[in-house]
């Protein structure tokens, strides 16, 4: 009785470990779907989940904070912590919340399972310079420089278009 039963339990872990691995290659391959499509049409929404800062270490951030680039325009709604070296009259904002077209923008594909953006962007009060290495599991690493301010990293990942 011992034994059927043992078998039963193999039987089943492994149907459903077969399951499981068949949904997570479905997933793997519409996600590389999706990050080829972003890539070619300059299309992408990124959510954010970590903030790296120079001066405050590593932070997790609340889901509601994204990068997004549609054709030669910037949405930028993340989180700053750092140092503004030189502050304007007319700043209000606070984070790198804006949304602005694209001065420049190179695109590389330096290695097979990534491709790497720098999008230059100005604003009333700084100019940025955003590098984003978008790899061909979602994940993304944004690295974001500006003139008057500490450099600042994000961590998170390609939003899936809705099905």
């Amino acid at each position: 009785m011992k034994k059927v039963f043992f078998y039963v339990i193999m039987t089943s872990f492994l149907l459903v470990s077969c399951a499981t691995q068949q949904e997570r290659a479905e997933r793997r391959e519409q996600m590389r779907k999706a990050v080829a499509e972003a890539v070619e049409t300059n299309r992408m929404r990124l959510e954010i989940s970590w903030m790296n800062t120079q001066r405050y270490g590593s932070k997790s951030v609340t889901p509601d904070f994204f990068l997004e680039l549609r054709d030669d325009m910037l949405n930028s709604y993340l989180p700053y912590m750092g140092q503004v070296y030189k502050a304007t009259l007319t700043t209000q904002s606070q984070g790198l919340n804006f949304e602005v077209p694209v001065q420049a923008m190179q695109k590389s594909h330096p290695k097979a399972d990534r491709w790497l953006y720098v999008i230059d962007a100005k604003t009333d009060e700084d100019s940025y310079k955003y590098i984003i290495e978008l790899f061909e599991t979602g994940k993304a690493d944004i690295r974001v420089t500006s003139a008057n301010r500490d450099h600042i990293s994000f961590d998170g990942g390609l939003v899936l278009p809705h099905q």
